[in-house]
Formats: C-alpha cells, sequence, structure tokens
C-alpha cells in the first residue's frame, strides 16, 4: 500500500480504528505486564517472609514448652 500524506498513512486505507487499536492494545499490554509481575512477586517476598518468621516464632515456642522446669 502506498501513502501520499501523512494523514492517509494514520488513515490506514479506512481500517485505521483497527489497526492502530491493536498497536494500542499491544503496547499497553507490553507496559502492564511487567508491572504486573513485579508486584506479584514483591507479594511472595512478602509472604515467603511471614512465613519464615511464623516458623521462627513457632519453633522458639516449641523450643521453650519443651524445658523440664527445675
Amino acid at each position: 500500500m502506498q501513502w501520499h500524506s501523512i494523514g492517509e498513512f494514520f488513515a490506514m486505507g479506512g481500517y485505521a480504528l483497527y489497526v492502530w487499536g491493536s498497536f494500542g492494545a499491544c503496547a499497553l499490554l507490553m507496559v502492564a505486564e511487567p508491572l504486573l509481575v513485579r508486584r506479584r512477586l514483591s507479594e511472595v517476598r512478602r509472604n515467603l517472609a511471614r512465613e519464615r518468621l511464623a516458623d521462627k516464632l513457632d519453633g522458639n515456642l516449641d523450643s521453650t514448652r519443651n524445658e523440664t522446669p527445675s
């Protein structure tokens, strides 16, 4: 396809809504995906830290329960 002006290029032969909409949706997803992955990674790290702390505290409680009184 040949375009004789910038207006014809952006009109895309009458298919501009579909063409530019597709490019826009793709660009939006390419920006959103890394942001969502980063957020999920921080949630997973936070949950792991909580579980590790809970295990550590639970281990301390178990060791105090097993002590014999003198």
